[in-house]
């Protein structure tokens, strides 16, 4: 529930991404992974595909955006999932808490939404704080490059990372792109 109520043991509250807010996530987004962020694979897949903006959340202390997470609709086989990321913090906040405040929002919001779980690319011994596991190797395959390894996920119904398997492609394209060739064709 977003009622814009500060959490009483944080001075910084978790609300909503509203339309304002979209070029300060922008800009964190950018200082935080920098231009080799549009080559990475789970980039790709957001490319041309909008974030659900009931899935959007910002961290906010003292009227400044500290941190951002996005949700973003694809799917794995024929399973309806979300892509985690980027979930985004200024450098100089970090291990204050706003990453997982942020995650742990979204899971929240995003339990009963119709989708199976949530999928990432990041580092386990982080991500494993909100609930997040690697998924079997080969199981989920990204459109390119990507460290199995790294590939975490969070059933949002039961066993859904268990029965997940295929590809991973983009839900559909809101805003045209040339992905030929790509294997990120729309669903």
């Amino acid at each position: 529930m977003d009622n814009g109520v500060k959490a009483a043991e944080t001075p910084w509250q978790i609300r909503s991404e509203r339309p304002e807010d979209a070029p300060l996530v922008d800009a964190l987004v950018a200082a935080s992974f920098g231009p080799g962020r549009f080559a990475k694979s789970a980039y790709r897949l957001r490319e041309g595909v909008a974030p659900l903006a009931s899935l959007g959340f910002v961290a906010i202390e003292n009227g400044v955006l500290r941190g951002s997470v996005r949700f973003w609709p694809a799917y794995v086989g024929s399973e309806k999932i979300l892509l985690l990321g980027p979930l985004a913090v200024q450098s100089d906040q970090r291990g204050r808490g706003f990453g997982i405040a942020l995650m742990k929002r979204g899971i929240e919001e995003a339990r009963g939404s119709g989708f199976a779980a949530i999928i990432l690319v990041g580092d386990e011994p982080y991500y494993a704080r909100a609930g997040f596991t690697r998924v079997a190797p080969g199981r989920v395959r990204f459109p390119g490059p990507v460290d199995q390894s790294r590939i975490l996920g969070l059933s949002l119904v039961p066993n859904a990372l268990t029965t997940l398997t295929g590809p991973i492609r983009r839900a559909k394209l809101d805003d045209p792109v040339c992905a030929d060739g790509a294997g990120l064709g729309a669903r």
